[in-house]
């Protein structure tokens, strides 16, 4: 069989090679097309330097077509893949540094808190051009699978404003079922699992092995794990007061809730700094500058290790592949989608994106009724919905009080500020934001005036906040190639990408 998909943001080296080795280690994919976008043409030159090197050992005649021309590249598309970060790390250290000034110290700032809202801003306004391109010049029957953050806000505006089937994907219910299987000392495939929410907030409401429930005792479980009792001191609390594990890491679920990060004496408390993911300040912004360094010096080596082998033993975890598998093949898939609610939770709003299980063959994806989560978790949910659904709507009509309510209704954001500071830092972040964000003009215009008066609330300039590691070097990176490697591969999914046309 033959389709085409289409990358964009492909200069994510290491997430684009594994997505595309899962895809090519589907038989019927032998002589698929593939296009490969992006802005950046030397990551662009490298990935497809790296992938063609991989599909020629792989004994495939596939001949990838890069191109920074978007709309080229989506001509005919069946399947996109979006892995986009806009703005790069230069607005992501806004995202991460102006709100420290505020009090507001954030582990990685891409999905909720005032960094995810902002990021949320820039991305909504580019995704809604993709769906444009998407429209006019792709298959009729296309779909977008994305991989970029704030997940659930930018797959709600595809579909809502983007006239763009979107799925939302992500691997946080996958490395969570791992845990829980590794905490009673079983194998991942013999613990069934039920996972239900919103993205990074979706809870494990079922867990069963050979039938026996395993929610009832996990949190003992997990308090007794030698690691994940010293790494998940975040995840574990939220199962102790609300009865289920969450689906997302220490980091990040510290910054989606009003707990965990607002007093900066108590943040060592409820973190470790054995990795940036367990909740060390700025982390995802110091191993995306790590990873960024590191890509352009180790580069030259990734050409001389062996290349990727394409198979079913070798395919990793990540939901794409599968998808478009059983879409193509009929091969029955059941995984874990965001989506438009619209019922599938029922204490949920419809018009959110959920992220629960789903099922995928020849007929299309199939998302069963979920019903009723549980009072706690739903409540939780409905929190961030309320923020979600405020930026959405500010970032797709450049409504900068919409924009303000979201920042006021954060979470951690309200526990933190009270409503002048709350005002002061969205001027701040509209200003170092303007480049990326053209629906805001007047809103900026007006903003920088305020901040040019002089009459400012008080500010922690240069806080770096209660945990922040220093950024290293290439030459401290050199001493251990694995682990830099490691730890840039974390970082890869969306890899600086500033704005993609």
């Amino acid at each position: 069989m033959s389709f085409k998909i289409t990358f964009i943001g492909a200069g994510s080296i290491g997430f684009t090679r594994g997505l595309l080795r899962d895809l090519l280690s589907v038989p019927e994919f032998s002589n698929i097309e593939v296009s490969f976008m992006d802005i950046d043409q030397h990551n662009l030159d490298m990935v497809t330097e790296l992938c063609q090197r991989d599909i020629i050992e792989n004994e495939l005649s596939i001949q990838i077509t890069p191109t920074t021309d978007r709309r080229e590249a989506l001509a005919g598309a069946k399947y996109v893949f979006c892995t986009i970060r806009v703005g790069g790390l230069e607005a992501f250290a806004t995202d991460v540094d102006i709100p420290l000034k505020y009090g507001v110290d954030q582990c990685v700032g891409d999905t909720l808190c005032a960094g995810g809202i902002m990021y949320g801003q820039r991305g909504i306004a580019e995704m809604l051009e993709i769906c444009r391109d998407i429209r006019e010049t792709a298959a009729p029957d296309v779909l977008l699978l994305n991989y970029s953050n704030p997940m659930a806000m930018l797959t709600w505006a595809c579909n809502k404003y983007g006239g763009v089937r979107t799925i939302g994907l992500c691997h946080g219910v996958q490395h969570g079922h791992h845990q829980i299987a590794e905490v009673y000392g079983l194998d991942k495939k013999d613990v069934d699992i039920i996972c239900a929410g919103i993205n990074h907030q979706t809870w494990y409401i079922s867990a069963k092995h050979e039938g026996r429930d395993l929610t009832e005792g996990l949190l003992e479980a997990f308090e007794a794990h030698p690691e994940f009792s010293r790494t998940e001191k975040v995840r574990i609390d939220m199962l102790r007061r609300f009865g289920y594990y969450s689906t997302e890491s220490n980091g990040h679920l510290s910054e989606y809730v009003p707990w965990y990060r607002k007093r900066s004496d108590e943040i060592g408390d409820w973190i470790d700094l054995g990795s940036w993911i367990n909740g060390e300040t700025g982390g995802y912004l110091r191993v995306c500058t790590e990873g960024r360094n590191w890509f352009e010096t180790d580069f030259p080596n990734w050409m001389k290790d062996p290349a990727y082998v394409y198979g079913a033993e070798h395919r990793g975890e990540e939901h794409g592949s599968y998808i478009v598998e059983g879409l193509e093949t009929g091969r029955v898939y059941r995984g874990h989608f965001n989506t438009v609610n619209d019922g599938i939770i029922s204490n949920l709003p419809a018009d959110a994106i959920i992220e629960a299980p789903g099922y995928v063959d020849r007929n299309g994806i199939s998302m069963p009724v979920v019903g009723d989560l549980p009072l706690g978790p739903a409540a939780v949910c409905n929190v961030s919905i309320s923020v979600q659904r405020l930026a959405v709507e500010a970032a797709v009509h450049g409504d900068d009080k919409l924009l303000r309510q979201a920042f006021m209704m954060d979470p951690l954001v309200g526990a933190v500020c009270n409503p002048k500071e709350i005002w002061q830092m969205v001027d701040e972040m509209l200003v170092a934001g303007e480049k990326w964000l053209p629906q805001y003009s007047e809103a900026i215009a007006s903003a920088k005036e305020r901040l040019a008066s002089g009459n400012l609330i008080p500010t922690r300039e240069g806080n770096e906040g209660a945990a922040r590691l220093k950024v290293k070097t290439v030459e401290e990176m050199q001493q251990d190639r694995d682990a830099a490697n490691k730890n840039a591969g974390a970082s890869d999914k969306g890899k600086d990408r500033e704005k993609v046309r």
